[in-house]
Order: C-alpha cells, then sequence, then structure tokens
C-alpha cells in the first residue's frame, strides 16, 4: 500500500509526495509539527499542513533568504533570524567571516529539537560557537532590542498561527528601530500566484518605514507555485548598487554572484505587485 501527503495550497490546488516513512507527528503548544521522509524530496519538515523545508531543495530558500542581504551590507557583524528553528538560514549566515555573531530567535522549541534530530544537514550549525538560541517570541525580542542588529531576517511561516504578527507594520516597525542606522532586514513574503494580495500589502507597509524596499524571486518547487518572493528593506545600502564582482564566491548551490542583481529582475506580473 502506498502513503501519499498532500499538503492543498489552494481550495483548487496542492502538491503530493509519497512517503517512505513518518517519523515525528506532534501537535506543540503553537503548531501541528510532522517530520515525514518522502521519496522525492527526502526528510520533509512540514507545520500546520503546510511544506517547511525539505532535504532535496531547501538549499534555494536558506541560501536566498542569507545572501542577498549579507552581501549588500558591507559589515554584517551582528545577524538576528525570526524564526527558522530548522536553522538552515543560520547555516548560511554563518558563511560570511564578518557575522561575529547570529541570533536565532524561535517561538516553538519543538522546530528546533526535531531539526536537530532528523535534518542534521539543515540543523548542523545551530551549536557553532557565534551562535545563540532564543526560544522566544521573535516579535517581542525586535520591539525589546533597539539599534542593536546590522541584518534582520525573518523566516517565518505563512501568515497563520504564530506567524500572523509577522506579517503586520508594526512589526517592520519594530524591525526598523531594531536595526542600526544603515541596516538591512529581508522576510520570505510568499509567492505571487495564490498570495498576491500578501505582497501588495507587505511591500506597501515596508515602503511606508524603508527608504529602499526591494522585492527578488526565487524557484523552490516544494513550495506553492514554486515561484517564491522575498521583500528586502533598507535604510541605506540597496542591493541593486552592489558591485558583484566584490561578492566573494561561496559554497552554494543556487545564489552566485551573478544571480545577486538578476534576481530582483521581476516578471512583469509581480513587479506590478510593488508598485
Amino acid at each position: 500500500m502506498e502513503l501519499w501527503y498532500t499538503e492543498k495550497q489552494t481550495d483548487n490546488f496542492g502538491i503530493t509526495a509519497k512517503i517512505k516513512e513518518t517519523l515525528v507527528t506532534e501537535k506543540t503548544d503553537f503548531q501541528d509539527l510532522a517530520m515525514i521522509d518522502t521519496a522525492e524530496w527526502g526528510r520533509m519538515l512540514v507545520l500546520d499542513g503546510m511544506v517547511m523545508t525539505t532535504v532535496k531543495d531547501e538549499f534555494v530558500y536558506h541560501e536566498m533568504v542569507a545572501h542577498p542581504a549579507l552581501n549588500t551590507h558591507p559589515n554584517p557583524k551582528h545577524v538576528l533570524v525570526v524564526g527558522g528553528g530548522d536553522g538552515g538560514v543560520i547555516r548560511e549566515v554563518l558563511k560570511h567571516p564578518k557575522v561575529e555573531k547570529a541570533v536565532l530567535v524561535e517561538i516553538d522549541g519543538k522546530v528546533i529539537e526535531y531539526s536537530k534530530k532528523y535534518l542534521p544537514e539543515i540543523a548542523g550549525e545551530l551549536e557553532n560557537a557565534r551562535v545563540e538560541v532564543i526560544v522566544n517570541d521573535g516579535y517581542m525580542h525586535i520591539h525589546e532590542h533597539k539599534n542593536t542588529y546590522d541584518v534582520i531576517m525573518v523566516d517565518s511561516t505563512e501568515p497563520v498561527g504564530p506567524a500572523v504578527n509577522l506579517f503586520t507594520q508594526g512589526f517592520y516597525k519594530g524591525i526598523f528601530d531594531a536595526l542600526k542606522e544603515d541596516g538591512i532586514f529581508v522576510a520570505q513574503t510568499d509567492n505571487p500566484w495564490f498570495k498576491a494580495d500578501l505582497i501588495q500589502t507587505v511591500n506597501r507597509d515596508v515602503k511606508e518605514i524603508f527608504p529602499i524596499v526591494r522585492v527578488y524571486c526565487a524557484n523552490i518547487p516544494t513550495y506553492p507555485s514554486g515561484l517564491w518572493t522575498f521583500t528586502m528593506g533598507s535604510k541605506k545600502h540597496d542591493p541593486l548598487q552592489v558591485d558583484e564582482t566584490s561578492i566573494p564566491e561561496m559554497s552554494t548551490k543556487y545564489y552566485t554572484p551573478r544571480l545577486h542583481k538578476a534576481a530582483f529582475a521581476l516578471p512583469k506580473f509581480v513587479e506590478d505587485l510593488t508598485k
């Protein structure tokens, strides 16, 4: 008998993957968590019925959250990751030697626990000496740490459950205050096929706070529609003004110095959402 996992991405569309083994299913204090091993994508973390990461394609998302911002900021010493308990963004952040300290604030400690156990290739740097892991509410952490960080990355789930507050203008204002005078923030902002309204709302809210706002895209096959957007807000540094010849080559699979500016060249229907 074959077992299949299906994520219902809209009322009329979903994706499905053949399951080899169910490793964990647990209702945590914040969400329904599952860790499954799939035939196509390897081990997969699922929260509230949504694919968060898979061993096969995780590198795209984690690299594209981390490297565009870190290669735009000239001296990113102190970095905050809100969410991201699987540790993938932290792993990528630590590839930058200028980063002296990376703080991870994840509200659900079970995500960290099970990621360390079942996703070691993703979570393997959470024990690094440059990393501080805090199990707490990222929204509150932001508002309690003003003028603290050079770069803030919001690696959240979609805006449901504990992540709802991470898509509000109050949160973006808190991020602005938590950043130093030339700080940068980046957040995943879902997909343009099914969540166009969300991208428009976030873009409008961030533009009211940050002088420089840029949207960029990446292809992530296990995320809804496969086309994913990220929104960057910067106080001073424009990612489109970065000299790509100054970007060091790193051990990446998706992001490259040549891709840095190319990712900001949007399909027209996505570009229209940012106007």
